[in-house]
């Protein structure tokens, strides 16, 4: 199911970090299937979502997630680039970009890495001609992040769609929409949740980067929230009759 982002959660996230930074490092339990950690769930994918689309470097965000959960040690976002995939530029890609038809674009996928979880894949289409030839060297030659080897430029981000691809809880829970049938008592989680796409631009506002990220399950690479006030009955939906 994919639902546009959602904000009504951001505010609880924030709340759950919290509790969420004193999971142990290493491989977690399995989460819960109940109506509560669903909630919290949510609340930490929507949390996550809103730092990332509130700060220009991708990157550098995941670095503070990563160590503020202790998903690894060092915490650091490491990319693996993904060899032998090439996706040449659209038509609308080279509009976004404004760059004539023969204008060389680059193309890059990497895997970002918080140890041995992989947080997110990232697709990326640049324009060489608008990067220092050292820029241009690291990113041909190296597994570099693009953020970190662009970040001289100080360049800004400009999202273009940002997409849940998977949400804990169902359409209308708030009114009623009974949660799935947990088949083991754990919580199926899919391997990507979310979905950003965004344009990076020069200070001048000139476009070098398309970016599309897909962020994964292993953003949840820890164990559940503790039980804290959350951790009540599952609200009820007033009754709307007269009394």
């Amino acid at each position: 199911m994919r639902l546009g982002i959602h904000g009504a959660c951001v505010a609880i996230g924030f709340i759950l970090v919290g509790s969420a930074v004193g999971a142990v490092a290493g491989e977690p339990s399995a989460w819960q299937d109940n109506f509560t950690i669903r909630l919290e769930a949510l609340a930490l994918i929507e949390t996550l979502n809103a730092d990332l689309l509130s700060h220009d470097s991708a990157t550098l965000t995941l670095d503070r997630w990563c160590a503020a959960h202790h998903l690894a040690s060092p915490a650091r976002i490491v990319a693996e680039r993904v060899h032998g995939v090439e996706k040449a530029p659209t038509e609308a890609q080279r509009r976004l970009l404004a760059v004539g038809p023969t204008e060389p674009i680059r193309y890059r996928r990497v895997r970002l890495a918080c140890g041995t979880h992989i947080l997110s894949v990232a697709d990326n289409w640049y324009v060489p001609a608008r990067l220092t030839p050292k820029m241009n060297h690291a990113l041909d030659t190296t597994d570099i992040a693009f953020g970190r080897a662009v970040l001289a430029l100080h360049f800004r981000r400009r999202t273009l769609s940002a997409m849940l691809l998977w949400s804990p809880l169902p359409e209308g829970w708030e009114m009623g929409t009974p949660l799935p049938k947990a088949e083991d008592g754990t919580l199926p989680i899919p391997r990507d949740l979310f979905e950003h796409r965004a344009v990076l631009t020069l200070p001048d506002g000139t476009p070098f980067s398309e970016v599309v990220e897909t962020y994964t399950s292993d953003v949840l690479a820890f164990a559940q929230p503790p039980a804290g006030p959350l951790a009540q009955a599952r609200p009820k939906v007033a009754n709307s009759g007269t009394r």
